[in-house]
Formats: C-alpha cells, sequence, structure tokens
C-alpha cells in the first residue's frame, strides 16, 4: 500500500522535471525566433504586428506549461505556433532569409521542444505525434516556394527527434534516481539502528554487571561485610531501575554502580513517560501514533501499571497483528484515565483466546485490577483489535 503513493510521488517530480525543461528550452527558442523577425526587412510590417501578439500568447502558453501536468497548454502553442508559421509564410512578397529563419526556429526548435514534456504516458505520446505531423506538414508546404522542403523536413525531424529522446533520457532517469537514492536511505538507517542496538547492547550489559549481578554476587556471598538495611536499600534500587527499563527509559550512569533514578514522587506526569514507550517500540519497528490528552497526573503506583499493561498491548500489536502501525489515544475526565490502543491487524476471535493464557490476562487485567482499574478488549478477524485500559486518577 506504501508503494503506491511513493510511486506516484515519483511520477509527479519526473514529470515536474520535464514539464520545467520543456518550458526552459521552448522559451529560449521563442526568443531566438523573436528576434530573426524583427531584423528589419524580415517581413513586412503589418506581418510583424500580427505575429507579435501570438508570440506573446505562445510565451504565457509555454510558461503555463511549466507548471501544470495537463497538456492543456500544450495544445494550444502548437496551434498559435501553426498560425505564426502560416502568417510568416504569406507575407507579401514573401519573407527574408531572417523571416523563413524564424519559422524553422518556431517550428523545429520551441515547439519541437515541446515534444520533452510528452514523452512519458501514451496520451502524451499521442499528442505528441499529432502534435509534430500537423508542425511538420504546415511549415514544409508554407515554406516550400522559399527553400528545400527536404531541408526544412530534416531540420524537423532533427529537432522533434532530439526533444523526444531528452525527454525520454529524463522520464526514465528520475525514478532510478530516486530508487537510489532511497535505497541509500534504506542502507544509512539500517546501519544506524545496528549502531543504536549495539550501543544499546553495550549499555544494557554494562548497566546489569554494575547494578543487579553485583546485587547478586553479594547475595551468593551471604551478603559478607554489607548490612540487611544496605541489601534491601540496594535491591530496591535495582528494582526500580529495572521498572523503568522496561518502560522503555535510558538511566544515565553518574559513576561506577551509581545510576540516576526516578526519586519516588507522589504523582508523576504522563507524558514524560509515553514518550519512553513510544520510542522503544520504534526501535523494534512498531509506529505509534499518540491522540488526545499529552499531559496526566496519576499516582505512580498507579502509572506503572497503566504504563506496563500499554506496553504489554502494544507488544501483543508488535508480535501478533500483521501490521506496523498502531494509535493509541489517551483521554481523562475528573475520576479516570483511560488509553484506547487500536490496530487495523488481522484481529481474532475472543472465544479462541486460550484461557491458559496468562499474556493478556496477568500482565494487563491483573495489573490494572490491583491499582482497581479494568481493560476490555473488542476484535474481529480481519478488522483489527482495539483494547480499551482505564485506571483511576
Amino acid at each position: 500500500m506504501q508503494a503506491l503513493p511513493q510511486m506516484d510521488l515519483i511520477a509527479k517530480e519526473r514529470d515536474r522535471l520535464l514539464q520545467r525543461t520543456a518550458r526552459v528550452a521552448s522559451l529560449s527558442f521563442l526568443t531566438v525566433s523573436v528576434l530573426c523577425l524583427s531584423i528589419p526587412g524580415a517581413v513586412d510590417t503589418l506581418t510583424l504586428l500580427l505575429c507579435l501578439p501570438l508570440y506573446a500568447a505562445l510565451l504565457v502558453l509555454q510558461f503555463q506549461m511549466g507548471n501544470s501536468r495537463s497538456v492543456g497548454w500544450i495544445l494550444p502553442s502548437f496551434a498559435v505556433g501553426i498560425i505564426v508559421i502560416l502568417l510568416i509564410a504569406g507575407t507579401p512578397g514573401g519573407p527574408s532569409q531572417a523571416g523563413i529563419s524564424a519559422a524553422v526556429q518556431l517550428s523545429s526548435a520551441s515547439l519541437a521542444c515541446l515534444a520533452i514534456a510528452l514523452t512519458t504516458t501514451v496520451l502524451r505520446r499521442v499528442v505528441l505525434l499529432v502534435g509534430f505531423l500537423a508542425v511538420a506538414s504546415v511549415t514544409v508546404v508554407a515554406l516550400t516556394p522559399f527553400q528545400s522542403p527536404l531541408r526544412t523536413l530534416a531540420l524537423l525531424l532533427f529537432g522533434w527527434i532530439l526533444a523526444s529522446l531528452i525527454g525520454y533520457w529524463i522520464g526514465s532517469g528520475v525514478p532510478q534516481a530516486v530508487r537510489r537514492i532511497a535505497s541509500i536511505g534504506r542502507a544509512h538507517r539500517a546501519e544506524r539502528q545496528a549502531s543504536e542496538t549495539e550501543a544499546q547492547r553495550r549499555q544494557g550489559a554494562r548497566l546489569l554487571h554494575d547494578t543487579v549481578l553485583a546485587t547478586l554476587t553479594l547475595l551468593a556471598h551471604s551478603g559478607v561485610g554489607v548490612s540487611e538495611e544496605a541489601m534491601r536499600q540496594q535491591a530496591g534500587d535495582d528494582a526500580r531501575l529495572l521498572r523503568q527499563l522496561r518502560l522503555g527509559a535510558t538511566p544515565t550512569p553518574q559513576a561506577s554502580g551509581e545510576y540516576t533514578l526516578s526519586a519516588p514522587v507522589s504523582e508523576t506526569v504522563l507524558g514524560t513517560t509515553l514518550e519512553s514507550v513510544k520510542q522503544r517500540f520504534g526501535r523494534m519497528g512498531l509506529e505509534v501514533s499518540w491522540h488526545g490528552t499529552g499531559q496526566v497526573l496519576l499516582p505512580s503506583d498507579v502509572l506503572d501499571a497503566f504504563l506496563l499493561a500499554l506496553a504489554e498491548c502494544l507488544e501483543n500489536v508488535r508480535r501478533h497483528s500483521g501490521v506496523t502501525d498502531a494509535h493509541v489515544t489517551i483521554t481523562e475526565d475528573d475520576t479516570t484515565v483511560r488509553a484506547m490502543i487500536t490496530d487495523s491487524g488481522v484481529g481474532f476471535v475472543l472465544d479462541d483466546v486460550d484461557s491458559a493464557s496468562l499474556g493478556f490476562k496477568e500482565s494487563v487485567v491483573a495489573r490494572l485490577k490491583e491499582v482497581r482499574g479494568q481493560a476490555r478488549l473488542f476484535s474481529t478477524p480481519g478488522s483489527g483489535t482495539t483494547v480499551v485500559l482505564e485506571v483511576p486518577r
């Protein structure tokens, strides 16, 4: 599903580049044609006065063509260009060599450059073919009294074929460039994620070595040289540290064996810890979108239960839903804070869930029940799953 928008974006960028390239080239040769026509004696004064407004119309049409993906600006350009060529060829007494050059520059260069934007789709190629046949036939017939039709046709074929090749080359090169850039970006993200994962693994190993393993070593030696109260305090610090890690936090080492821990408080801001949960699952490949209340105060024990239950629900989404994104909506009133976790995954039949399964029953329902909260589960096969968590304030 994500490939289609990406391909459409590539097509838009390709068409925009082709349109702007065609505009610059067309307007450049249009300027040359006007200069040739303005040379004294190129055409009579009346023809010049009739052609100048048409050149201005061509300027507007070609400029607007560079801003729009529609061929609606290109077809009128062909029509106006043909009229200008007929006027130049029909000047009384015939045009001079400068007038002939103006007509050739217009037909085989300025109008031909519009082909750059007409090489990407079947409809545009049909417009390209029709435009070439119309411009070429009129130009060859109109200028035959003044120069060899083979010379005129050769100039037309060279200009239109060259412009078409340039358009095809740009049109085929842009998607390849975009895909290569995307491939480089994916490789960079994969390398960065691998580096971050390795750094987290090493930090986790150091963290456990400096705290939990040190405590276990003391216990293994019966706590020789350490008072019972100190052991109890150290074990409590380790427990709080592990709880922070479970919620996605990254404690900062202050010294060997010492890490900053959140001081026990009666109330904690929910928004500061939701971000940790989001980042944790983001690192594991689950994109979590948060909606609703951003700052909610909860007692620390209720907050712990709420966040751990929420994390377990997101873990179930990551493991079982078959999708890589989930939505969490936080709402509150005077007595209750709610979290609604939804995904658009495979879903399931509630009655088919193994009653002996402890994941949702213990990690979500029982945990919330301990703080007088509750959880409700809704799911339908093929329509995703929704879990509503509620805890008292």
